[in-house]
C-alpha cells in the first residue's frame, strides 16, 4: 500500500510494525513498542487541525493512514483508531465552528491519549442506549455501571464513556463524557486474557463505581436512542465505524498477498505444470478474493470522502456510514476464510501469517454496529420506521 504524500507512516516504521505483530499476539501483550513509534511520528495528532498543532488531516485521509497500518500490524490500527475517531470528530466540529470541546483538541496535540468505553454487557446498540447510570450532581455526573472492550488501557488518559440520566423517566438522556485516568471512583478488571483475535489491543474492562466527572468534561447531553444523534454522535459513528471498515480492510488485503505470493510456491503431483497457481479452482477462488477488495475499498473511500467534503446526505447519512463498515467487514472475512481454502493445512500454523489474521478478522463482525444493527438500521430506513420503534415478541 502506497503512502499518501502527507502520510505519517514511514515504511520503517511500519515493518518494525509488521515483524512485532506476532509475538504481540503470541503473548497476549499490549504494542507498547509500536505505541510509542508511532506516537512520535505523529499518528495521534494527524487529525488535530494544524491551527492547533496537528496535520488537519480529513476523516478520509485518516482511513487511508489506518488502512495502511492495518496491513501491517492490525490491532495496532484498531486500537488506535479509538484515540484517532474522538479526535478526528471533535476536529470537524471545531472547523465547523463549535468551540466547545477545544480542550480535548489541545489536549491531544500536548500527547494525551483518548479511548473508547462504550460497549456494555445488555446493551446493542452503543452510544444511543447505555445500561451505566448517569446522576446528575452538583458540578458535573457520577456514572456506575461495566465497560467493556477497553482498547488501549494501559496508556488511556481519557476514556470516553456514556451513560443514561433517567432522572425524568419520560425523558432520558444520554450523557457523554470524558474520564481523566486521574479519577477517583473506577477500576480496570483485565479481562483480556488470550481471546480470539486482536490481543494486542488489550481491550480488558474499566468498572465505573459512582466516579464523578465534572462538566468541564461532559461533552454532550442528548435525548436517548436514535433522536439523540447529532453531530458530535453522528461523527462518533462515522470516524469509528468507517476506521473499523478500513482496519479490516488492510487486514484482508495483507492476507490476500500472503496467498498469492505463497501459491506462486506451492507445487503439485497432479497437474501437468506441477504448479498449484495453474488449479482452476484455486484460480477461482483468488478471483474471487480479488473482486471482495475490489468492491470494499470504493466503497469505503466514497463514504468517506463525501462525509470529509461535507456532502448533504441528510438522514441518510447514519445508513451508508454502518452499510459501508458491515460491507467492508464482512468482504474482509470472505477474504480470509477463502484464504485458508487456498493455502490447505499450512494456513493453520503461525508461520503462514494467516492464521494469526484469521482469528483477528472474525472480530470485524462484531464490532458495532453489528450485521444485526445494520440490517434493522437499514431496513427501517428504506420502509420508513422510526429507527427507535422496538419489536414486541410474544
Amino acid at each position: 500500500m502506497l503512502a499518501t504524500a502527507n502520510s505519517v507512516l514511514p515504511d520503517d516504521i511500519l515493518q518494525r510494525c509488521l515483524e512485532r505483530a506476532p509475538g504481540y499476539d503470541h503473548e497476549n501483550r499490549f504494542f507498547q513498542e509500536d505505541f510509542d513509534e508511532l506516537r512520535g511520528a505523529g499518528y495521534l495528532t494527524m487529525a488535530v487541525p494544524k491551527e492547533l498543532g496537528g496535520r488537519g488531516m480529513s476523516l478520509a485521509e485518516v482511513c487511508r493512514e489506518t488502512r495502511r497500518l492495518a496491513y501491517h500490524a492490525p490491532p495496532t490500527a484498531l486500537a488506535l483508531n479509538m484515540h484517532n475517531y474522538w479526535v478526528g470528530l471533535v476536529a470537524d466540529l471545531w472547523r465547523g465552528g463549535d468551540k466547545s470541546l477545544e480542550w480535548l483538541l489541545e489536549a491531544a496535540a500536548d500527547g494525551e491519549v483518548f479511548a473508547a468505553g462504550h460497549a456494555e454487557k445488555g446493551n446493542d446498540i452503543p452510544l444511543l442506549y447505555s445500561t451505566t447510570m448517569a446522576e446528575r450532581v452538583d458540578g458535573g455526573y457520577r456514572f456506575t455501571g461495566h465497560k467493556s472492550f477497553g482498547s488501549l488501557t494501559p496508556v488511556w488518559t481519557y476514556l470516553g464513556i456514556h451513560g443514561l440520566d433517567t432522572s425524568d423517566p419520560n425523558a432520558p438522556k444520554v450523557v457523554h463524557a470524558f474520564m481523566p485516568r486521574s479519577s477517583a471512583g473506577y477500576r480496570v478488571e483485565p479481562t483480556w486474557d488470550h481471546v480470539l483475535g486482536m490481543r494486542a489491543t488489550r481491550s480488558d474492562d474499566t468498572i465505573l463505581e459512582g466516579v464523578f466527572i465534572p462538566d468541564q468534561y461532559i461533552a454532550r447531553v442528548v435525548p436517548s436512542g436514535f433522536a439523540g444523534i447529532d453531530g458530535f454522535v453522528l461523527g462518533a459513528f462515522a470516524w469509528a465505524l468507517l476506521g473499523f471498515g478500513n482496519v479490516y480492510l488492510g487486514l484482508a488485503r495483507r492476507a490476500f498477498d500472503l496467498t498469492t505470493t505463497s501459491l506462486q510456491k506451492k507445487t503439485s503431483v497432479s497437474l501437468s505444470r506441477g504448479e498449484l497457481k495453474h488449479h482452476p479452482g484455486l484460480q477461482h477462488d483468488v478471483a474471487e478474493m480479488a473482486l471482495e477488495l475490489e468492491r470494499i475499498e470504493p466503497h469505503l473511500e466514497s463514504v468517506a470522502r463525501d462525509y470529509s467534503e461535507g456532502v448533504d446526505h441528510g438522514h441518510a447519512w447514519g445508513p451508508k456510514i454502518v452499510a459501508a463498515k458491515c460491507a467492508a467487514v464482512e468482504g474482509a472475512w470472505r477474504v480470509v476464510d477463502m484464504s485458508l481454502d487456498v493455502l490447505g493445512g499450512f494456513g493453520i500454523f503461525p508461520a503462514s501469517g494467516i492464521e494469526r489474521l484469521i482469528r483477528d478478522a472474525r472480530l470485524g463482525r462484531l464490532h458495532p454496529a453489528n450485521s444485526y444493527l445494520t440490517r434493522e438500521i437499514l431496513a427501517k430506513a428504506s420502509l420508513g420506521i422510526d429507527l427507535d420503534e422496538r419489536p414486541r415478541w410474544g
